[in-house]
């Protein structure tokens, strides 16, 4: 399996959903079961296997957050001496050619992506668009609602 890039931050959370994951919610889970079963029949019991469907989900999350975290390959974004070229964690202030928008955004992990902290994933179009490229050069970017051209304003790693 390939290594799976993760920022710092991204690392521990899921470091802190796991923790969770193991130490709350598993064994509130375990609980629920055995009081479940207390009420008898299994076969009609909602409650036991409303519990038993909550435990496969937190065992399956607990076994991908340990997948990942295992291929994980941590970078630091203030370490990376990749400046001036945009790479993985790379910070960057991008203007919209059409609208004079500035916006900006960091180049984080698949896990790590929220656009509404302006986190974005390596994978993205946007992202796809910006990796290799410098301050004041153009990035096309395909948006599903067409083609938008964007101009790297600035580029830093923090």
């Amino acid at each position: 399996m390939s290594k799976i890039p993760l920022t710092i931050r991204g690392a521990e959370k899921l470091r802190e959903e796991l923790h969770r994951l193991k130490h709350e919610d598993r064994p509130r889970v375990i609980q629920a079961i055995a009081e479940a079963r207390e009420h008898g029949d299994l076969k009609e019991n909602a409650e036991y296997h409303a519990a038993r469907e909550q435990q496969s989900f937190i065992e399956g999350r607990i076994q991908e957050i340990e997948g990942k975290l295992s291929n994980a390959q941590i970078i630091d974004p203030a370490a990376v001496q990749a400046a001036p070229k945009i790479v993985f964690g790379a910070t960057v202030a991008l203007e919209d050619t059409d609208t004079e928008e500035t916006v900006t955004y960091q180049i984080v992990g698949e896990d790590e992506a929220d656009i509404k902290q302006h986190l974005i994933s390596v994978n993205s179009p946007i992202a796809r668009a910006l990796i290799g490229k410098e301050e004041g050069d153009e990035a096309v970017v395909q948006a599903p609602g067409g083609e938008r051209t964007y101009e790297i304003v600035e580029v830093r790693y923090e």
